[in-house]
């Protein structure tokens, strides 16, 4: 996979530019994020459902009393980390850690840690998978090594990870629980295979990604505590506050403690870190908008692995994988003819090889999803016909 998975390429520096520029920097592209003006927005994974007007007034509200004129005071930070663990049941000698969103922790624990030999190490996940694991490996000058999942129902081929990781000894294996862009979790044994493998080596932590958490029917914290090697990370991203930029790291206090040298001391804004405490103390609100998207999720899958010659893979998270060909250039015409009738999905079709064909789908609203999927209809039509 690609330093990124999408974006131009890069215009042409001057010489004395590129020689100043490192190759990882000038071999990769931007990440581009489509506009998405005027067009129903199914490309990100975002909630969409806002605030009720009440919370949004009463958010406002606090809002205007920051003291943005000076940097956050740590104690603010402090209540949120705090309000963080009490939302999340930890115990005692369990702690978190604050990101701008779940990218700057990836990228910072790739910055902390090491291989065996004192080298920048390797990171290690499964494929296709989260582009940022890659992306974070190749900036910080990592060895990356992708694993292939299996083809046909995208599970945790727990023999070759677990090759692999004795073959070398990441120091990072992120395993996304649920899988973006796959959207499923992962077999429990083979999961506890790899587990096994990372803690044998005595090297290395396992990372577990549950950004797709409110929308799954399991989770991996219990694991917490069970080995200072384990760690899992989350975000208020699909909670519903994409829009604030706030992942947490969550493991043991020692290990926090260690990791949290890395981090920037003001990473988080005033801003962000009051609309987050204003979601925990809501957090009923966000679970309830949760519910119904697991319901529509429910129903859109229903509907569109109806579709003449369309495979619709189940989904623990708000996206849904959709094969729509059997080549990119079919996906590629489908993710355009939605597009101009209004509809923005994302088409991963050249992502991954297992991604053949494929676009991913964010579980919309009720009145969304019914364009999207008439609108699907049509532009299967539209891909279908000579010429």
């Amino acid at each position: 996979m690609k330093l990124s998975d999408t974006g131009p390429d890069a215009r042409p520096c001057a010489p004395e530019v590129a020689a100043t520029l490192r190759d990882e920097v000038l071999s990769s592209h931007a990440y581009a994020v489509p506009p998405a003006t005027g067009l129903i927005k199914l490309d990100a994974m975002e909630n969409p459902f806002p605030l009720p007007a009440a919370l949004q007034d009463a958010l406002g509200q606090r809002l205007a009393h920051l003291a943005v004129n000076r940097y956050p005071d740590p104690a603010h930070q402090a209540s949120l980390r705090a309000a963080l663990r009490q939302h999340e049941g930890l115990a005692d000698g369990l702690d978190v850690m604050l990101g701008n969103g779940s990218d700057e922790l990836i990228a910072l624990l790739s910055q902390a840690v090491r291989g065996p030999d004192g080298s920048p190490g390797t990171v290690l996940a499964p494929e296709p998978g989260f582009v940022m694991y890659g992306v974070s490996a190749r900036l910080n000058r990592q060895n990356y090594v992708g694993v292939p999942l299996k083809a046909d129902d995208f599970g945790l081929d727990a023999p070759a990870m677990v090759t692999a990781i004795r073959e070398h000894r990441p120091a990072l294996v992120y395993l996304a629980y649920p899988n973006n862009p796959t959207a499923n979790l992962f077999d429990d044994e083979a999961v506890a295979q790899v587990v096994d493998a990372v803690l044998a080596n005595g090297h290395g932590f396992v990372v577990f990604d549950e950004a797709y958490q409110p929308f799954a029917s399991k989770s991996q914290r219990a694991r917490l505590g069970q080995s200072p090697q384990i760690l899992v990370m989350r975000t208020l991203s699909k909670f519903g506050l994409a829009g604030v930029r706030l992942g947490y790291l969550m493991g043991p206090t020692e290990v926090i403690a260690q990791l949290d040298k890395v981090r920037p001391p003001y990473n988080i804004s005033v801003l962000n870190l009051e609309c987050a405490l204003f979601a925990l103390e809501h957090a009923s609100e966000f679970a309830r908008q949760a519910r119904l998207i697991r319901d529509q999720r429910e129903q859109l899958c229903g509907l569109l692995g109806a579709l003449p010659g369309v495979r619709c893979w189940p989904s623990q998270a708000n996206m849904i994988l959709l094969r729509v060909g059997d080549s990119d250039a079919q996906a590629t015409a489908v993710h355009a003819s939605l597009r101009a009738q209004g509809v923005l999905v994302k088409n991963i079709s050249a992502a991954h090889p297992l991604l053949r064909g494929c676009l991913r789908l964010t579980v919309g609203s009720p009145e969304e999803n019914i364009a999207l999927v008439r609108s699907l209809h049509q532009a299967l039509d539209d891909s279908r016909q000579p010429g």
